[in-house]
């Protein structure tokens, strides 16, 4: 037991904080940043050692934003505050910036994928730059709260579950398929707080 703890613990450690951090995510706690930072700076170590340098390069994208998204959930101008909670509001995307950020994605996969194909031995190229590229507009999202950050992370999830039971990070893989039904759960919820605080 003491040698399996010891062998996964960068796993287990993330893995709970990851649980913690989409709970806080749910309930649109700012606290989910100072997690996430946390979770992130783990996570740069158990990427590299499992050959997966796509997310472990985005590890580095995610702490930056995280100070951007702790900041601005924080600071928003009060003319779109959520007074409930005194953080920025929950919004929809607006059309042209999700179209701008659809064409980001695709662009970034395709780059990323050259770069783990030219200048790594991943095994995975094409699902890591997938979930890679996707997962750099879903932060920018989560970001600027908006309410369809949900869908992004759900595909996410349900690619980088796949993949993880494949390269053998057992505990995170079945973390995030339960971050799939808790992003169901957590777009239901912000569609609702989105509608009280429209509402006050």
């Amino acid at each position: 037991m003491y040698t399996f703890i010891a062998s996964h613990w960068l796993d287990i450690t993330t893995t709970a904080l990851g649980l913690a951090y989409i709970l806080l995510e749910y309930r649109a706690s700012v606290w989910m940043w100072a997690v996430g930072a946390v979770m992130q700076l783990l996570g740069i170590a158990l990427y590299y050692q499992k050959g997966l340098y796509a997310d472990c390069g985005m590890e580095f994208y995610y702490l930056a934003m995280t100070v951007y998204g702790c900041w601005r959930w924080l600071h928003q101008s009060s003319t779109t505050a959520d007074r409930s909670s005194n953080t920025a509001a929950i919004t929809h995307i607006p059309i042209r910036i999700a179209i701008s950020w659809g064409a980001i994605a695709i662009i970034l996969w395709g780059l990323i994928w050259c770069l783990l194909v030219t200048f790594t031995n991943s095994t995975v190229p094409i699902a890591d730059a997938f979930t890679t590229a996707l997962s750099l507009v879903g932060i920018w999202a989560l970001a600027h709260k908006y309410l369809e950050q949900w869908f992004i992370w759900i595909v996410v999830d349900i690619v980088t579950s796949i993949l993880y039971f494949y390269k053998d990070i057992q505990f995170k893989a079945t973390l995030y398929s339960i971050y799939v039904v808790i992003a169901i759960f957590g777009y239901l919820e912000w569609r609702r707080k989105m509608h009280r605080q429209n509402m006050v």
